[in-house]
């Protein structure tokens, strides 16, 4: 069986945009698991089900989670502690990696941290990449493109960065997608209950407006290939 792993970010997308029913589908449709940390339950559904303001969303995403459509990862407690200490080394590399003048950035938080380290343990234990599905850009480009990551920092600060580019080395290797990818792969199953010839544009774009990194460019390429 196929396993993604989820960031909390995707989900909540998935929740804000209607669609977390796509989920259960690609479920019914397809050998694949959906596995998340518990940080990740927390941050979606244990934390948010105090927050009168969240509570919905967050039994929206119990009820995936009580079906099994999203589950936690089985590890045993060596893994776990495994689990932890990756997970803090890779947000101690992050959160030093990345200076201006006047201090240093901290870009990686713990969910993202734990579903990088849970993919590094079933990779190690199964011998295949685990993809891990993240929409927030700049956990992304620590993985995919780090000196590319230096130079939007620098946009955004609108001042030097400096990058310890050869301590980002351990971000190297993952394999990691956005909430885009997997909606465009249940439109094309049609999957998905909006349909017509501007419905995928329209998926992809309510995907953005809610925090996918995606570009104008890159949604067109998509609509393209329909």
């Amino acid at each position: 069986m196929k396993s993604l792993i989820f960031d909390a970010g995707p989900l909540i997308n998935f929740s804000m945009n209607g669609l977390l029913y796509v989920l259960e589908e690609l479920k019914k449709n397809s050998d694949v698991e959906f596995l998340i940390t518990k940080e990740v339950k927390k941050e979606v559904i244990d934390k948010p089900m105090t927050i009168r303001r969240f509570e919905l969303e967050a039994l929206r995403m119990n009820d995936l989670y009580k079906k099994g459509v999203i589950k936690l990862a089985d590890l045993s407690v060596e893994e776990v502690d495994e689990l932890r200490e990756i997970r803090d080394g890779l947000m101690d590399v992050a959160n030093r990696s990345y200076k201006t003048k006047k201090k240093t950035l901290h870009l990686l938080d713990k969910g993202e941290a734990a579903a990088l380290a849970l993919a590094k343990i079933m990779k190690d234990k199964n011998g295949k990449d685990v993809p891990i599905a993240i929409d927030e850009r700049t956990a992304r480009m620590l993985v995919e493109n780090p000196e590319n990551l230096r130079k939007v920092l620098e946009k955004k600060f609108h001042t030097s960065v400096t990058a310890d580019l050869k301590g980002l080395e351990s971000f190297k290797g993952f394999k990691v997608i956005r909430s885009t990818e997997i909606v465009y792969m249940a439109f094309k199953k049609r999957l998905t209950k909006v349909r017509g010839p501007k419905a995928l544009e329209a998926l992809l774009y309510g995907l953005r407006f809610k925090g996918a990194s995606i570009s104008d460019e890159e949604i067109v390429d998509y609509v393209g290939m329909k």
